[in-house]
């Protein structure tokens, strides 16, 4: 059967977990997308219930994917190409949205490798801005990203919709500063914090041992607790007249940089073609 009216139970319950108070009461997330989907499959992520709307697929081969929803257990549940867009968070849905158990993010449940490289981003206001972070640092490789006072939760439909996915393959936690700070320092994990008022540029510190760079919101920057934990501080060269880059630039730069020197031959760390003289 075909669900026609967004007045439907089911409905009005997938509509109500765009709020954050809703998605924690029920202990459940959206994703929407088939890219993002087919990641979060991919990555072992077991969805609860799938809301689609065959109309909307491009290219219709995507129907195979239906296949695998239902293999992992998850009610599937058709609806008009009307209702898919009152459910869509998106513009142009492309007829897949599904819920999944929510992210549990504890720290303790983090896996490092053997040469950590972690990213921490401290009171990001804006969801979208964690999404980019995630997939910079899917493509570079870190081993998890970790929201430190965070404003938001991991299942915010912005977090997921920017990540395009990121979310299910870099690891994720949320705690306040003094958990995190103590949880770094406790895996020996040196913290490199990113402000605008540091001595050294971000390509002159060494960065190829076990790391975590982090960053603050863009209005105030890292707060007192982090600049104080820091065994070093890092700022990246600006020569115009806007005193700072968005977050999810300046993050991707320094985990760049990060991949940059740890590329470099052994006991050599070349110097960046910003470097200051």
């Amino acid at each position: 059967m075909v669900i026609t009216s967004a007045q439907n139970p089911k409905i009005r319950q997938v509509i109500a977990l765009r709020d954050r108070r809703a998605r924690e009461r029920q202990g459940v997330m959206r994703v929407e997308g088939y890219d993002e989907l087919s990641l979060a499959l991919a990555s072992g992520a077991r969805p609860l219930a799938l809301h689609f709307c065959p109309a909307l697929f491009h290219p219709p081969e995507q129907a195979d994917l239906l296949e695998q929803v239902r293999r992992a257990g998850a009610e599937l549940i058709e609806v008009s190409a009307y209702v898919f867009h009152k459910i869509a968070y998106r513009e142009g849905p492309d007829g897949w949205l599904a819920t999944f158990p929510a992210m549990q993010a504890r720290l303790d449940d983090l896996r490092l490798s053997a040469h950590p490289f972690v990213l921490v981003a401290e009171s990001v206001e804006k969801p979208g801005n964690l999404g980019a972070m995630l997939r910079t640092a899917d493509a570079a490789g870190v081993d998890a990203l970790i929201a430190s006072d965070p404003l938001s939760d991991w299942g915010n439909p912005n977090i997921v919709r920017s990540s395009k996915g990121a979310l299910f393959t870099v690891p994720v936690a949320a705690a306040d500063n003094a958990q995190t700070i103590a949880w770094l320092r406790h895996r020996h994990i040196g913290i490199v914090a990113a402000t605008p008022h540091a001595p050294l540029l971000y390509s002159q510190t060494d960065l190829r041992g076990p790391v975590a760079i982090a960053v603050g919101p863009e209005k105030h920057g890292l707060s007192r607790a982090w600049l104080d934990a820091a065994d070093v501080c890092v700022r990246l060269p600006m020569f115009g007249r806007v005193n700072s880059l968005n977050v999810a630039t300046a993050a991707a730069l320094l985990m760049y940089e990060v991949i940059r020197q740890r590329s470099a031959p052994s006991g050599v760390v070349p110097p960046s073609p910003n470097a200051e003289s």
